[in-house]
């Protein structure tokens, strides 16, 4: 069960950030995944968007129809706050460094790459000891 004073500090939030509950779209659909019978047969799935912006969030955090609505909300309200401050959150930022990880290297890039191995083995083997001949 959600306090009244998180949905009065959800609703200074949104507040902040000029979001009316007026310009909010909100359907409840059905859930889906783990959790029974029960989650597949009642509407506690909630769907919104906020018209403005056209952000759209769905959450199906909790059984509750009104914790989902609540939960809801304060992702609607992180997008729009990410947007606003153009910042990018940690997880998006590791998100794009895996990305750039993975991300095929062109064929001149593994050809530089492939030349300073060559030439720093050249080097290392310039530094061994010179065998002993007998």
């Amino acid at each position: 069960m959600i306090t009244p004073k998180k949905w009065l500090q959800l609703q200074h939030w949104m507040i902040s950030l000029d979001v009316q509950e007026e310009d909010l779209l909100e359907k409840f659909i059905l859930g889906s995944g783990s959790g029974g019978q029960k989650i597949n047969k009642t509407s506690s799935c909630v769907w919104m968007k906020h018209i403005p912006s056209g952000f759209t969030v769905k959450c199906q955090q909790e059984r509750s129809r009104e914790m989902n609505r609540y939960f809801a909300r304060i992702r609607l309200c992180e997008k729009i706050d990410l947007f606003l401050k153009r910042e990018k959150s940690k997880k998006q930022q590791a998100i794009e460094k895996i990305r750039r990880q993975k991300k095929r290297r062109s064929r001149r890039t593994k050809q530089k790459m492939l030349d300073d191995k060559q030439y720093q083995s050249k080097r290392k083997q310039a530094r061994k000891k010179p065998l002993h001949e007998s």
